[in-house]
């Protein structure tokens, strides 16, 4: 029987409280900018590229010497922003590390290439005004866009070939092809070309680096199938891979460690970080 792919890929009608999980988000973002300001650890809107979507919010860690982290959002590459997410870099702040959250122009103003585009020249920035290597980490699009950074050969762009040594990618779509028959391709415009061009599981792997792939227990098959897909081939073309399903978890909280600067994710993470010392 043929797969319903609107069905397999919309997240959305997948969790029902959906909209309150958000409104939470909106409200712990907040608060955490509040606090960051008021400490003087906060920077925002650092203007990346010409559009107003272009822009960096920065979280500092107390230690100058701080390991750096990106963290890019999800929302389908045609909703949300770095706003929703600020509370995000909360657990690994408390734990010595600096957290930038990048935002981006959305489909279908700009195309999935255009968005990796805009990534890469966040990264950049950052390696210009800290002048260290970086560890991305994301959720569902920004899951796909950590492993683009991962994987873009960055000496084409005058930086290190390892400047992103390691990478932490949360219920992402590595595998674009899937989402050409759902309803939301009005927005990403993708055929078979521009969706296999756009997917890293087929780009060359960046061997010797780290990658985690983390998807939710209860999440849509889909999104279990292409987090496997993908830590076993990168896997076997010499990436260090690892992969874990989170236990009861869906779409939209699997995330929810990531503020707990004492949870196992957020441990993992800063793990992750440190290999950017190395």
């Amino acid at each position: 029987m043929a797969i319903d792919n609107s069905a397999a890929y919309n997240n959305r009608a997948a969790v029902a409280d959906f909209p309150t999980i958000v409104a939470q988000w909106q409200r712990d973002a907040a608060a955490y900018r509040d606090m960051m300001a008021k400490e003087g650890r906060a920077e925002f809107d650092i203007r990346f590229g010409p559009s107003e979507r272009q822009y960096i919010d920065l979280f500092r860690a107390k230690e100058d010497d701080a390991p750096l982290a990106l963290f890019i959002h999800g929302g389908y590459w045609r909703a949300m922003s770095p706003k929703e997410h600020s509370h995000l870099a909360r657990g690994l702040t408390a734990n010595g590390v600096t957290v930038a959250v990048a935002g981006y122009d959305l489909t279908p103003q700009v195309s999935i290439a255009q968005i990796i585009e805009q990534m890469r020249a966040a990264v950049l920035l950052l390696w210009k005004r800290f002048g260290r290597r970086m560890m991305v980490y994301g959720h569902s699009a920004g899951g796909h866009l950590t492993a683009c950074m991962m994987a873009t050969d960055w000496t084409r762009h005058g930086a290190p070939a390892d400047l992103v040594p390691a990478g932490y990618a949360i219920s992402g779509v590595f595998d674009l092809a899937g989402l050409i028959d759902t309803d939301m391709n009005v927005d990403f415009k993708l055929d078979e070309a521009s969706a296999r061009a756009s997917s890293p599981l087929f780009w060359p792997a960046p061997a010797g680096r780290t990658l985690d792939i983390v998807v939710g227990g209860d999440e849509l098959p889909e999104f279990i199938r292409l987090s496997h897909v993908m830590a076993d081939s990168w896997g076997a073309a010499g990436v260090e891979t690892r992969y874990e399903e989170v236990p009861g978890a869906h779409h939209f909280n699997v995330v929810a460690p990531l503020a707990d600067p004492f949870s196992a994710m957020t441990g993992r993470v800063v793990e992750l970080c440190e290999m950017t010392r190395a």
